[in-house]
Parts: C-alpha cells; sequence; structure tokens
C-alpha cells in the first residue's frame, strides 16, 4: 500500500527535523510545503530534502491566509498519487512502534477501515510535562480525550479539503467528515505520537508583537511531569545538524512565573464546563 505524508510547516524550527525524520522511513513520499517561514524552518527542511532527495517534495509557497489554507490542502490531494495519506504537522513527533503499527494498520486496511484515529501525549510548559484529559476537546466515535485524525484512504468517494486553518477537515462527496463514517470505516488505534503545539515551536521574535513567531497555541500551564522513566521518540536521540534545535528545553524565568499563575483558574475551569 503506498503512502505519501503530507506536511504544511510555518515557522517550526524547534520540531520540524524530529516531526518528519520520525516518519520518513515508513512512508513513500513526504509532501513538505512551507507557508512563509521566517525562522530556521527553511534551513533545516532544506538539509532533510538534500539528504532524502527521492523522498521529499518541498515548496516554499510564501504567506498564506486562514482562507487560504483549504485549498492548499486541496492542492496536496491532487497531487497525491498514493493509496493513504498520513498527515504530518511540524510539531508531531512519533515512536518508532507507533507509526509501524499505524503503517501496518494501513497495509491490512483492504475493503475495512478508511480512516485511522490516533491518541496525541499532548506536551505543555515544556517537554517533560503533559496536558491530562481535562484539556482534551475532541471527540471520535463517542470518546473524548487527545485524539486526532491521522491517516485516511485516497479512495474515499469525493475527498475534499475545506475549512479555515485551526478547524481544517476532510469530507466526503456528501460534505460528511470522513471521521463520522462510523466504526466500521474509522478505527481507534491504540498508539500515539507527541504533539507539541501549546509549546513554543520557533526562536524567532515578531517585534511588530513583541512575541515570539508561532506563539497562537502556546499555553502558560504547568503540566502533569512525565515519569522519570518515560520513553521518549527514538528520533530524539538521532544524530543531526549541529543547527537543529534541541528538544531538552525546561520552562523557566517569565514563562514559569506565569505559568504558576495561569494554571489553577485554568484547571478550574476546564473542571466546571
Amino acid at each position: 500500500m503506498s503512502i505519501w505524508a503530507h506536511s504544511l510547516v510555518c515557522n517550526e524550527e524547534r520540531f520540524v527535523w524530529y516531526s518528519i525524520m520520525s516518519a520518513i522511513n515508513h512512508v513513500d513520499k513526504v509532501l513538505v510545503w512551507d507557508t512563509g517561514s521566517e525562522d530556521r524552518t527553511l534551513e533545516i527542511v532544506a538539509e532533510i530534502t538534500k539528504a532524502n532527495k527521492d523522498k521529499v517534495n518541498f515548496k516554499k509557497l510564501g504567506k498564506v491566509s486562514k482562507e487560504e489554507f483549504p485549498s492548499l490542502r486541496q492542492k496536496m490531494l491532487d497531487e497525491t498519487k498514493a493509496e493513504w495519506i498520513l498527515t504530518l504537522d511540524g510539531d508531531e513527533v512519533w515512536w518508532e512502534e507507533s507509526i509501524a503499527k499505524l503503517i501496518q494498520s494501513i497495509n491490512n486496511s483492504v475493503n475495512q477501515h478508511e480512516s485511522i484515529v490516533v491518541k496525541t501525549v499532548n506536551c505543555v510548559g515544556d517537554i517533560y510535562h503533559y496536558q491530562g484529559e481535562e484539556g482534551a476537546r475532541y471527540e471520535f466515535l463517542g470518546k473524548k480525550g487527545h485524539y486526532n485524525l491521522r491517516a485516511f484512504s485516497n479512495k474515499i468517494p469525493g475527498l475534499h479539503a475545506k475549512g479555515e486553518h485551526g478547524n481544517q477537515g476532510y469530507f466526503d462527496v456528501d460534505e460528511t467528515p470522513i471521521q463520522e463514517h462510523g466504526d466500521d470505516k474509522v478505527i481507534l488505534l491504540p498508539v500515539s505520537y507527541m504533539h507539541m503545539t501549546h509549546l513554543q515551536r520557533s526562536s524567532k521574535v515578531d517585534y511588530d508583537k513583541s512575541v515570539p513567531l508561532r506563539s497562537g497555541k502556546f499555553k502558560y500551564e504547568l503540566g502533569i511531569p512525565l515519569p522519570l522513566d518515560f520513553y521518549y521518540p527514538e528520533v530524539f536521540f538521532r544524530p543531526k545538524s549541529d543547527f537543529v534545535p534541541s528538544p531538552w528545553v525546561k520552562l523557566h524565568g517569565y514563562d514559569l512565573m506565569r505559568s504558576h499563575v495561569e494554571t489553577p483558574p485554568r484547571r478550574i475551569k476546564r473542571l466546571i464546563k
């Protein structure tokens, strides 16, 4: 079964190397399209491309509005010749065993399921802490938690992308979200990946706003400590170029102090919802 990964990136320098490299050996091709990065994302992806010329399709698209994102997702669909698609954001890092099981599930999917939902470990504060289930907002097959639709068949009738960035999804010919096709078509696979969406993903500062780029989803929050023997994805320990940032940055300084203030009311708000 042929599988291509789709990765739309913008200012993802902290984790984009780990994300792509955690998946690249498990898929046939990776479409990495950049939408106007101003940090070292382009340099990092270019380095990956140079070492994996036969697998990476790298495009620099320039600035893209939220309204334009669905058309980019659709162009990726239109250019994909594979039977299955893996969605791979620049802040998602896979364990070897997890993605191997995902690929195995795809290869065993003939006339069975057409899309796969997996669980996520959502880091918050830093890579050493995670967000509890009370912060989860996605629901699949009647289960609410830190889940994401991450792989789907390219043969779903009328498959297309729509919705602004942040609320974008994939739909069938009847405009039904593909994750709503029922448990005969959608499976919850018992694997997971590390999701860095709430961490700082770029070191470059937007001087007009005096905040780091990609700060929109960053949360000033004290997460639950991961166990001391927690098994991190193997890609974090692989040899890499010196300009690839280290993931081992702890919450500190102003961010830590602000997190102490903002965490208690945030947790109370989630509990009473």
